[in-house]
């Protein structure tokens, strides 16, 4: 399982510590561009890309993309994906989000959610 991590752990609003997330934010945006699917690609992966500068822990699926943090800061995640989208051409951009949230913090982390299934993996691999 590969998970982008900022150092010290989970963090609410880039300010490192190892307190649980506020919320998390699973999203996936299909912009409307002309050109053939490697375009497409390309724009996708500008917002992959945004998304795991953003400092926060971060996992990419073949689907979408999750991240974790303040509910603010992934409001403004969620925003800036749709504008990068249109800044890199796309005609439009459907997004499908999904949320939890609880202000008062203990979201279930990435990690807690897909490591025993991704070890479980490795294990049946050969560790690969």
């Amino acid at each position: 399982m590969v998970l982008a991590r900022p150092e010290g752990g989970c963090q609410k609003d880039g300010a490192g510590g190892n307190s649980p997330p506020e919320a998390s934010l699973a999203i996936q945006v299909l912009p409307k561009i002309a050109g053939d699917g490697e375009e497409l690609i390309r724009v996708v992966d500008a917002v992959i890309a945004y998304i795991k500068g953003s400092g926060l822990t971060t996992f990419v699926g073949p689907f979408e993309t999750t991240v974790e943090g303040s509910f603010d800061r992934l409001c403004e995640i969620a925003r800036e994906a749709q504008l990068i989208c249109l800044r890199e051409g796309a005609e439009s951009v459907s997004t499908y989000m999904k949320w939890v949230y609880n202000p008062r913090g203990g979201v279930w982390s990435i990690e807690k959610k897909v490591a025993k299934h991704h070890l479980q993996d490795a294990a049946r691999d050969g560790g690969a």
